[in-house]
């Protein structure tokens, strides 16, 4: 498996604008090897909000089929010369590559 996060930082009150535009629907869930994408929100500061989405690939060769595909590109393209809206502080990406996941029960069932 292959995690990909990215954590956006707003200012206070800003968090729900970046929701609304991960929750939208897209190419994305349309890719093979995805596995699913969840978006939480950290209200904990007094000053900024930071959404991290954690986006879950079956493999490093499934996001990379995603990266390269026509319709990321075409975002990215549609995006170029457009500054980031005033309220985001910051951005970062990580990636990570699954080394192990334990399992729990889930509605009773060991999964």
């Amino acid at each position: 498996m292959f995690i990909q996060t990215r954590s956006i930082i707003v200012e206070k009150g800003n968090s729900d604008k970046v929701v609304e535009r991960f929750s939208a629907p897209g190419p994305i869930e349309e890719m093979e090897g995805l596995i699913d994408i969840s978006i939480m929100v950290n209200k904990k500061s007094k000053e900024h909000e930071e959404v991290l989405v954690l986006i879950r690939w079956e493999s490093d060769e499934a996001w990379k089929g995603w990266e390269k595909s026509e319709a990321h590109l075409q975002g990215h393209r549609d995006s170029r010369g457009q500054e980031k809206p005033a309220f985001v502080v910051s951005s970062t990406v990580n990636m990570y590559q699954v080394q192990h996941v334990k399992h729990g029960k889930v509605s009773g069932k060991q999964s």
